[in-house]
Order: structure tokens, then sequence, then C-alpha cells
């Protein structure tokens, strides 16, 4: 067992997890043997949304898996003796990606709730994001408080439905803390795409220990794991990890903030033709239409983080610019000191936002973008996350030959039924309740709604103990009633 896991007392039993609400629910039999080689396991008769053009969509209809992979998706499949996931009243979709999550500040949950990014001078931004998480809170971590985050943090979006995840922890102290947030994102069991940000102190190895990394943690493709390189560009010799990220053939990953004065670096670097299908630009708020454009016809991707961005001052959400340039962009949550980070938030904001935007302008006679639908913001969601990842040629979508990460939710709950439009219900009505069952590469990681192999309690105590340390370090009295 690793140096990290001993405070948690991980478990892989295939036994229920205690929620925290009391007992845990008595799930039915799993069948056995899902997601191990040679074994073929059929979700029956849900309704099945592939996000892939070219399969379609089923009413009623199987997937067959195969190991960790899908081998088909259609109407009916005669699947011999294969395994049987009954998925009657459920809707069976590729599993949500979140491409932009720091998860180190699990443990301060709501902490910044009415926060913005930096100080504005006025009483109610003296606590705001950039003194507070990155100048005060970050600077005493420990290791062990990163690994309690990232796996707590982690769990909770595969409780969520989330199977995927670029974890942009901006924590990398030393190398320890490096090892701790990947170890983190390991036990979790889910598709995780570790971001190597800088950090800070005299153990800080940023951007040079990007080699030892990805020697010892990235070498296979063929694991759960990836890595990008942080390249943000509001920090000095930002060049240095432009160039090492990409002699070790690794997407470059930054936030792009129009808050913090970026543009006139983002040009010169989009007028010097830096730009690339390996980047991926986080916010994207405030930049020029030179920039934009630049991006567009480079390939690059956009992440969009659309409650925090309307509630931390980030700028107003670019979901308009990227569909106008035909770029898919993803969704991601950001952080969950100021918001949660389950999917259906992230997809309820962006079409309401984009939505209101059009509609205002229908309202006043004027000529409006079309109206985004529900399946929009789905692909944005799964797919678009993806192709931002470059995992597209492994998940994002129920198409065989992809690895088998796949939510059932449940359309039969009392908050959805009855069902009358998949993608509708799924983005206007669903929430984390509904996320019945959860695979990742073809293993259950969420059955009919407990999340199997981790005692929780005892993680949650970990958390609790970690963030009380925290503020003790800081400095910061526990307040639950901050204004």
């Amino acid at each position: 067992m690793c140096k990290f896991c001993d405070a948690t007392a991980k478990t892989f039993a295939r036994a229920p997890a205690d929620l925290g609400g009391g007992a845990a629910a008595k799930p039915g039999a799993m069948p056995q043997g899902i997601g191990q080689p040679g074994r073929k396991t059929l979700i029956r008769g849900g309704h099945v949304m592939s996000v892939d053009r070219a399969i379609g969509n089923f009413a009623k209809g199987d997937v067959l898996i195969e190991g960790r992979k899908i081998l088909a998706v259609g109407p009916q499949i005669d699947a011999g003796d294969a395994a049987v996931i009954d998925a009657t009243g459920h809707v069976v979709m590729p599993g949500f990606i979140d491409t932009h999550h720091h998860q180190f500040e699990t443990a301060l949950r709501s902490l910044l709730a009415d926060a913005i990014l930096v100080n504005d001078g006025r009483p109610e931004s003296a606590a705001n994001y950039y003194e507070w998480m990155l100048q005060k809170f970050s600077l005493h971590y420990t290791p062990h408080d990163v690994y309690v985050s990232e796996l707590f943090g982690g769990l909770s979006q595969l409780d969520a439905g989330v199977t995927t995840v670029m974890d942009v922890s901006q924590i990398h102290h030393s190398p320890e803390h490096s090892d701790a947030a990947i170890q983190g994102l390991r036990d979790a069991g889910r598709r995780g795409v570790f971001g190597y940000f800088e950090g800070w102190g005299e153990k800080a190895q940023y951007p040079s220990d990007a080699r030892r990394i990805k020697a010892q943690h990235f070498a296979s493709d063929d694991q759960l794991l990836s890595m990008v390189m942080g390249a943000e560009i509001y920090l000095p010799g930002y060049e240095a990890a432009w160039d090492l990220g990409r002699e070790l053939g690794l997407p470059l990953a930054m936030h792009i903030v129009g808050t913090f004065g970026m543009a006139p670096t983002f040009d010169a670097l989009a007028q010097a033709g830096k730009f690339g299908p390996d980047c991926i630009f986080i916010h994207m708020t405030g930049m020029s239409d030179l920039a934009w454009k630049a991006a567009a016809d480079a390939g690059s991707h956009v992440s969009l983080s659309t409650p925090i961005e309307m509630q931390m001052r980030h700028g107003v959400p670019p979901i308009q610019k990227c569909l106008d340039l035909g770029m898919l962009p993803s969704l991601s949550s950001d952080v969950e000191c100021t918001m949660t980070a389950d999917p259906f938030t992230q997809m309820r904001s962006t079409i309401t936002l984009q939505r209101m935007f059009a509609n205002d302008l229908a309202l006043n006679g004027k000529d409006y973008p079309r109206l985004m639908a529900a399946a929009d913001v789905i692909e944005m969601a799964t797919l678009g996350g993806a192709k931002g990842l470059n995992l597209d040629h492994k998940t994002g979508s129920l198409t065989p030959g992809k690895e088998a990460d796949i939510v059932l939710l449940d359309a039969t709950a009392l908050n959805v039924a009855p069902l009358n439009h998949v993608p509708g219900a799924v983005v206007t009505l669903m929430e984390r309740s509904n996320v019945a069952t959860v695979i990742c590469a073809g293993e259950v990681r969420k059955w009919q709604g407990v999340l199997l192999g981790h005692d929780l309690g005892k993680l949650r105590t970990e958390l609790e103990a970690s963030r009380d340390a925290l503020f003790t370090r800081a400095g910061v009295e526990q307040d639950l009633f901050r204004v």
C-alpha cells in the first residue's frame, strides 16, 4: 500500500459505501466479472443517447461491452450468455467530462462562495480568491492534504457521473505534492488528466519536474491517467513551460482571463503563431477577435466554466464566440470553494445563459443566433471534453471500439417522470441524485445509487481533519456564517 493510502483506509472490496445519510442503500445484485477481459456485459433496454451522430439514439436500446471496450450499440443486441444490466427506465449515455477542476480545494468547499477573483477594494471583496486561496490557504497544504482532497473530490464527481476530469491543482510545492495529487487521481478509479501547474516555495520544481513525472507516472498510454502541462502566460518565464511541454509531447493548458490583463501577451502569442491543437484555453474571457481567430484556426480548445465565470468576475462566458467560430467547447467546474462541481449545474448554466443573450436580441427586434438545444450542451459536456483533452479516441461517446465510460441516469425518479424528451430531461430536470450507475473503462464504480470501493465515512473524517489543520496553519478562524 502506498504511503498516502494508509490514512484513508481505502478498500477495493465491492461493498456498498456509507454515503453519510444513514444506512447505505441495498442495491440489487451486480453481475459478476464486469470489466474483466473476455467478459461480455449487455446494458439492456435503456434510453440510449450515444452522442455519436453515426450511431444515433434509441428510445429503447442496448449497449454491449466486453472487458473495458464497447462492442456494439443498437436497438436490440443478441449477446448470448453475456451478463445483463437491466437499464429499463434509465438514460444510458457517455460519462460526463470536466475539463478543469481544482480538486485540491475540496477541503475548502464553499469557503469563498461570495468571492470574486481579485480584491477590488470593496469591503465585501476582502476575502477574494487570489489572496485567500492562492496566497494564503494553498501555501499550507501538505502532501497528505492534497491527497485527501483529490480523492474525496474525485469520488464526489464520480458519484455525480463525471467519469473524466482534468485536474488543475496549482499546488505543486514539491515533488511529493505532485505525487500525492497523482495518487489521489489514481485511487478514485476514474479517468483523470493530471495538470502539472505551478507551486510555491523552495521545494517547488515546476516546470522541470515534468520530465520525472511523465517518466514515472505516464510512460504508458494504456492507463486511465494522462498528463497535460500547465503553461500559464501570467507567470514570468512561461516560455520554458511551453517549450518543455511540447518537447514531452504534452498538451498545454492555461487560464486565459481578461481580469488579469493577459490580452496583450495572448495577442503576441497569436501573432507569433504559437497556438496549436495542443492548446487548452480555460475561460478565454476578454480576448481580442485577432486572438480568437488564431485559436480557432489553430484548432485550439476552449474550456468554459460558465457558473464560475459569472460568479467570480472572470468576464462574460464566451459561449457564443465559440459557436460563431465553429468551435466545440467543453464544460468545467473550476473551484468548489465557490461553486458545485456537478455536471448538471454546468450544463444548465451554459444553455440558459446562451439563450438569455439570444432571447434578449430577439425581444429587441435584432438578429439573433440559433438557440442552443439540450443535445448541444450534452455534447459539450461529453464529446467536447474528450476532444479537448485528446481523449476522443477513448471516451466521450458510446461508440464501438471506445472504452466503456457509461452512466445510467434514473428517468423514473420523482423529479423526472414521466419521461418525454431524453436530452431535455438530462439537462433541465436531472441532478446528481439521478445518477444510478457509473461505469469507467468497463469497471462499475457506482451501482444502483451506491458508490463502491471506498469507506467514505473514514475519508470524510480525514478531509475534515485536513480542513481544520489548514485553517490553523493559515491563521484563519473558522466561522460557518462568514459574510
